[in-house]
């Protein structure tokens, strides 16, 4: 990635001239008398989309997951 400083004092470049080079994958360091005060970059490409079935058997659940849970669970007293 190109990095690009620009001194806010000096430059007369405009919001949507600093996008297009954002969009180009340039980094824009904003700097006020040399000292660094601001980063614009690209904001990162989504993940790519989750794919099911990557770990088969890695999670199982017992046949009685969906019973009620017995008394003594919810009183705290077993």
């Amino acid at each position: 990635m190109n990095v690009k400083t620009v001194d806010i004092n000096a430059s007369a470049m405009t919001i949507k001239e600093l996008l297009l080079l954002i969009n180009e994958e340039t980094e824009i360091v904003l700097t006020q008398d040399s000292k660094p005060l601001a980063r614009l970059m690209p904001i990162a490409s989504a993940s790519p989309p989750r794919t099911p079935g990557l770990h088969p058997g890695a999670i199982s659940t017992t046949d009685d997951f969906d019973e009620p849970l017995a008394e003594e669970f919810w009183t705290g007293k077993a």
